[in-house]
């Protein structure tokens, strides 16, 4: 029997296909154009900040400034923005079904978000209203990696770091969760997860 309380998620890449390239595949004619602007402009790194809660429109204006040859794609970024969503993660979500419907765990969501686009996945995710909790760092102006926004949500909920599990497709998060002494799992596919949770006789 396990003795997992409490199962903390990420939603992006675990429970939710969110890839800029869905978006730049319509702007973009060829795959290597698209690497190279999502690589050399907007980077993950720029995009963090504004996770970090940095306004939509400040890192645009920043992004401009820097790149104004770019200005019109760099636009589409956050103004297109919903067609970056792929859909939900079916198998996964299935598992955090299975996870919800046993009633046997606490479940949390730890995400790496904007406050200004998260709205849009909470209107088109059901899913999303099955957990107890979710921390957005956008809202917190805060983000994973810092071990401030993993001990928030430990606060938050009165969550014990040793009956915890964390479920990040980031080795990074992963890596910093473990760190605050939260058992993790490096998400990789929905089988792969499953074959973890059985591992820990939490399914």
């Amino acid at each position: 029997m396990s003795s997992k309380k409490t199962i903390i998620y990420d939603l992006g890449g675990v429970l939710i296909d969110w890839n800029p390239k869905y978006l730049y595949r319509k702007i973009l004619d060829e795959e290597s154009q698209i690497d190279w602007f999502l690589e050399n402009i907007c980077d993950m790194h720029w995009n963090e900040q504004q996770d970090a809660g940095r306004s939509l429109m400040e890192g645009t204006i920043e992004k401009i400034k820097q790149h104004p040859d770019q200005a019109e794609k760099i636009k589409a970024y956050y103004e297109r923005w919903s067609e970056m969503l792929g859909g939900p993660i079916g198998d996964s979500v299935s598992i955090l079904k299975q996870l919800k419907e046993s009633n046997k765990y606490n479940l949390y969501a730890l995400t790496n978000w904007s406050a200004e686009t998260f709205p849009i996945a909470q209107d088109r995710y059901d899913f999303l209203q099955w957990f107890e909790g979710i921390v957005v760092s956008g809202v917190e102006k805060m983000r994973k990696p810092q071990v401030e926004f993993y001990q928030l949500i430990l606060e938050r909920y009165n969550i014990d770091p040793s009956q915890s599990l964390f479920i990040d497709d980031n080795l990074r998060n992963v890596q910093a969760a473990q760190a605050h002494g939260i058992d993790s799992i490096h998400f990789l596919s929905a089988t792969q997860l499953k074959k973890e949770l059985t591992k820990r006789e939490v399914i």
